[in-house]
């Protein structure tokens, strides 16, 4: 008999394995590697192959990467954006992220209660906001892949789908704390909206402060010191790791998920605090850990803990497709409204339509505590965690195009915005002389 720690080695092997593989083999195709990495996992899983391989379902082991792949990506996307480039995307990404929510989540729940008339009103609910989600963490991936994401249009994005996280985690607390009894819907929504903005005006504190500390010679005198001084190996690695870990857990204890305060703590470390050759050698190391281990252990997870044999039957199935449909739709429909409105070019417009309708893991962890609440059964939980699975696969092979003609767009413009060559570039200056009129060599100003 095999023992338990020689069984997780070998499903960690076989799922890491293929998704690295895989992905690199999607990537020779033309589509993101995240998509071939999410039809590993469910290959590999209760849906097709797992019960011949002994995985069946996502173990305690398993679980518990899949939280610290979620938290290495999250840091891994604040990591990539600086508070100046979120001020500088303003009103455009507030509005694109409020629309983004709220649009999918007031329309979602009649949406729902016509596809699943058996579901309570509570049940709709929450499903509406698990579809109106735009996956931070997955957009970032999606971002870093199609090289946009330190980009004024991936900054937008970004701080569109921060905004969208966060009204998404209000709603959900506040249809949560209705769920279990909390008493007056009014208070628990009041108690919502004060964690987040207490959770908001902590980070805008602990920015202003940084921004004053590094506006002083002193402070660059205290970094050097400091790096000089400490002796152990990776030490700012270890400390970005201990920063996350204290934000995550901030935002997890006012009940915001631990995503929001890894992101935000890797957005405050920024090459002004840590210094430019520091920061760059702490992204490096952070780049080859996350890219080269968490990255693809996350989305074969998540393709893996979806079991598609609960949709059992034709009506639900037919149920499901339209919710899928919905749910792309209605995402790109606004995504790309909005981003024409702000007088974007279509090729913009619809890589934003396509490039936010993925749900991913904000949804299925919304999902994962209302199945552990009883408050979803495993059939709920498929539907939900399905649906996310899907649209996450649909986005990037749907944004490819139109993201490779914005990108040549720009350059076009780029280069044409560039002044003129002199007319003499690329021929040979020939001074006045015999040689000027030799019919072997360039000539010049005829």
């Amino acid at each position: 008999m095999i023992d338990p720690t020689t069984l997780f080695i070998i499903g960690l092997f076989l799922l890491v394995a293929s998704a690295v593989v895989v992905g690199e083999i999607f990537t020779h195709l033309g589509q993101a590697a995240l998509v071939g990495q999410l039809l590993v996992g469910i290959l590999l899983g209760p849906t097709l192959l797992g019960p011949y391989l002994g995985l069946e379902s996502i173990t305690p082991e398993f679980a518990g990467l899949q939280t610290l792949a979620t938290f290495f990506i999250l840091l891994m996307a604040g990591l990539s954006v600086s508070p100046e480039q979120i001020r500088a995307t303003g009103i455009p990404s507030l509005l694109l992220g409020v629309a983004m929510f709220f649009v999918p989540f007031l329309t979602g729940a009649g949406v729902v209660h016509l596809l699943f008339p058996g579901f309570s009103g509570e049940i709709d609910l929450f499903i509406a906001v698990s579809v109106s989600i735009t996956a931070l963490p997955v957009l970032g991936i999606m971002l870093r892949e199609f090289d946009l994401l330190e980009t004024q249009f991936g900054s937008t994005l970004l701080s569109a789908a921060v905004v969208n996280e966060l009204c998404a985690v209000s709603v959900f607390a506040i249809l949560l704390r209705i769920s279990a009894g909390g008493g007056n819907p009014w208070s628990a929504a009041a108690i919502s909206v004060g964690t987040v903005l207490l959770f908001l005006a902590t980070v805008l504190v602990a920015y202003l402060l940084l921004r004053l500390l590094t506006s002083r010679p002193v402070w660059k005198r205290w970094t050097q010191g400091f790096r000089t001084s400490w002796n152990s190996r990776e030490s700012g690695f270890a400390l970005l790791i201990v920063v996350g870990l204290g934000a995550a857990l901030y935002s997890q204890f006012l009940g915001l998920t631990f995503i929001i305060g890894a992101f935000y703590a890797g957005l405050l470390v920024t090459p002004e605090v840590t210094g430019v050759k520091a920061h760059r050698a702490i992204s490096l190391v952070f780049d080859a850990v996350t890219w080269g281990f968490f990255i693809p252990l996350f989305f074969v997870l998540a393709g893996y803990g979806t079991n598609f044999h609960d949709l059992g039957g034709v009506a639900i199935l037919v149920a499901f497709a339209g919710l899928v449909v919905y749910a792309v739709g209605v995402k790109f429909l606004v995504g790309s409204g909005v981003a024409l409105s702000l007088g974007w070019s279509s090729d913009e417009a619809f890589s934003v339509g396509f490039l936010v309708t993925s749900q991913g893991t904000v949804g299925l962890a919304m999902a994962v505590i209302l199945l552990q609440s009883n408050v979803f059964t495993t059939q709920m939980f498929t539907i939900a965690a399905g649906a996310g699975l899907i649209t996450t696969i649909v986005a990037p092979i749907g944004a490819r195009s139109f993201v490779r003609a914005m990108k040549a767009a720009h350059h076009r413009a780029r280069r044409a915005a560039q002044p003129p060559p002199p007319a003499w570039v690329g021929t040979v200056y020939l001074p006045p002389g015999p040689e000027r009129d030799r019919p072997d060599l360039p000539q010049s100003g005829r």
